[in-house]
């Protein structure tokens, strides 16, 4: 049976009633949430020897392109592809060596799925595009032109300081004010110059302290009232481990953040994000499920079909 991208099809759950099940977009342009049925997933794809949570699993191509087809059939909506770690305290990584680490792997997955490209970087963003990326996620929030230029999406992420600094007692008077106006106003440049996809991401973890992070996400209804889709990222980030820390103090280890990460993923979406970005895929396609449309697509927490998940 032939099903175009975004329908479902009926299965038989196992009390016997039938659900749909979600046929996944894998080619060609942005799944959009009223269709899919639920926010969006993009899977995380370090091609870096250093970033915290998985740095070095998918430095060669061809290891990164089949980790990228993983994350496909677990259901991302969106595969982010970087080659610089924007981790606290990562160094700089010459612009020819992140061109070698994502171009080809953006070449490759670019025609299975979206791709995105993680950089702060002009020229790569431009070689990124080139190569099949349609939207450049960017900590910097600077790259509206090369958006602009090229017709494809953006992600405006909050970012104070640069990684070598912005662990070092970051202060606001008000972080989600603060956060908020920052992301209006480079959005509102990003429009003025003719960007017609715009993001904005908080930036969880990046120039923040443990106390930001969760008054950013306890507030999060905020940046969403501003009217820009709201991407969150809290994948596996140091201040989960803080949360789940020992009898001993010792805060818990990458390995072990998988249900804070699900927690936070699922709490964001029920604020109304539209879109996380994730390591697990699958089991944040699940959670994403759960919780529905984003309200800006038309739904509500809780609200939606059942939906019949994997096998």
């Amino acid at each position: 049976m032939t099903v175009p991208d975004g329908a479902s099809v009926p299965v038989a759950g196992p009390d016997g009633r039938s659900r749909p099940r979600l046929h996944w977009f894998t080619l060609g342009r942005m799944p959009d949430a009223s269709t899919v049925g639920r926010a969006l997933v993009m899977g995380i794809l370090n091609v870096t020897p250093d970033s915290f949570s998985d740095g070095g699993s998918w430095l060669e191509a061809e290891q990164a392109i089949r980790r990228g087809h993983e994350m496909i059939a677990e259901g991302a909506d969106i595969v982010d592809v970087g080659g610089e770690s924007s981790r606290p305290g990562a160094g700089v990584v010459p612009v020819e060596e992140e061109l070698r680490r994502v171009l080809p792997v953006v070449e490759a997955l670019s025609q299975h799925v979206r791709v995105s490209v993680d950089t702060v970087k002009e020229p790569v963003a431009e070689a990124a595009v080139a190569a099949g990326a349609t939207l450049v996620n960017d900590v910097s929030a600077s790259l509206w032109p090369v958006a602009a230029r090229h017709g494809v999406g953006w992600v405006a992420m909050h970012r104070k300081g640069t990684p070598t600094t912005m662990q070092q007692d970051p202060r606001y008077d008000d972080v989600v004010a603060e956060v908020r106006d920052l992301l209006a106003e480079r959005a509102a440049q990003a429009r003025d110059a003719g960007v017609t996809e715009i993001w904005i991401d908080p930036g969880i973890g990046f120039g923040k302290s443990l106390d930001h992070n969760l008054e950013l996400l306890a507030r999060l209804d905020v940046l969403v009232a501003s009217g820009h889709p709201v991407l969150v990222g809290t994948s596996r980030k140091a201040f989960l481990g803080v949360l789940a820390a020992g009898p001993d103090g010792v805060p818990a280890p990458v390995t072990d953040r998988l249900p804070g990460s699900l927690a936070t993923a699922t709490w964001a979406l029920q604020q109304g994000a539209g879109m996380v970005r994730v390591h697990d895929v699958a089991a944040t396609v699940q959670a994403a499920l759960l919780v529905g449309l984003p309200a800006a697509a038309g739904g509500c927490a809780g609200s939606g079909t059942d939906t019949e998940v994997g096998s």
